[in-house]
């Protein structure tokens, strides 16, 4: 997929010598094609990583993608320069007139905070709440997914004795669904986060269907029955070495925190870690893409 991205956006460079197909402004509008337009809401703190990542994801598939990051009016993030926001990011009353085919609310370090504790929640439920009726469909990620899962239907978050953070098993629980088309009945995937939510809460959800689950990590990749929200509890973006990072983080710091399960080589946090999910990642977003995204969206927004 030709990304549409600006030409001075940090991630271009990493993204370009991994052969990732990139499209600047004049190429773009010499193809007689209207390219989906995703909004990424961006709420991780190291946003250029982030974008990355993402970006790396919406790759794979044949589709013309233009893309543009958003971040919360109503807090500053502290770990990216007002630069970078102001060249590559708008705000969320620059975009309200306007209509998206997707939209992707990432992941936040927040957890630990009830969600009406949350600086930008009122912001956050504002956005939400637009997406309704300005974007055809909506992926939420980790932390995203539990706000979404809470504003949405009303389920709730719960609080882990300890972090969880690793690589884990999950089973397919419903293979009917085109979002997992082509994904093994078992696959691996990251987690990273001190919170949960309720298999039989999502189960009794009658507007929810649970696509994905896991012994150890718990619901995985949801539904809603209309196909406006997806939501991932996991990082399916997440490179090879991101849980490396926040363990050497973290303990630098000097807090406790486990080896991520199954994830280091022999358990050996002094060995390189391997990307095992990259696959079934790319499956996944590419699916998103083209049956929630390009399959349903209209040619033209009224």
């Amino acid at each position: 997929m030709p990304i549409n991205i600006p030409y001075k956006l940090p991630a271009r460079e990493i993204l370009e010598n991994e052969n990732i197909f990139l499209m600047d402004d004049n190429r773009a509008a010499t193809q007689d094609i209207r390219p989906l337009n995703i909004l990424i809401l961006n709420l991780m703190p190291e946003k250029e990583r982030t974008e990355t990542q993402l970006l790396r994801l919406l790759s794979n598939s044949p589709l013309q993608v233009h893309v543009q990051f958003l971040h919360t009016e109503s807090y500053e993030s502290k770990n990216v320069s007002k630069s970078h926001l102001k060249q590559f990011y708008k705000t969320f009353p620059q975009v309200k007139n306007n209509r998206y085919d997707g939209m992707i609310i990432t992941g936040a370090p927040i957890e630990h905070l009830p969600f009406n504790e949350v600086s930008y929640w009122q912001e956050l439920t504002e956005i939400m709440e637009w997406s309704k009726d300005h974007v055809t469909s909506v992926l939420h990620i980790c932390w995203g997914a539990q706000a979404a899962l809470h504003y949405h239907y009303g389920i709730g978050k719960y609080q882990l004795p300890e972090k969880l953070t690793g690589v884990f098993n999950h089973l397919l629980t419903n293979t009917t669904v085109k979002l997992v088309r082509g994904l093994d009945d078992q696959f691996l995937a990251p987690h990273s986060r001190f919170t949960e939510v309720n298999e039989k809460e999502i189960l009794a959800c009658e507007d929810l269907i649970l696509l994905s689950s896991s012994q150890q990590a718990g619901p995985f990749i949801m539904i809603s029955k209309d196909e406006r929200h997806v939501m991932i509890t996991g990082h399916f973006e997440y490179e090879a070495e991101t849980l490396a990072q926040e363990y050497y983080r973290d303990t630098a710091k000097g807090l406790k925190r486990d080896i991520p399960t199954d994830y280091f080589p022999d358990n050996d946090p002094n060995q390189k870690p391997a990307n095992r999910w990259r696959s079934q990642a790319y499956m996944l977003f590419s699916n998103w893409l083209n049956y929630y995204v390009y399959q349903e969206t209209p040619y033209k927004w009224r």
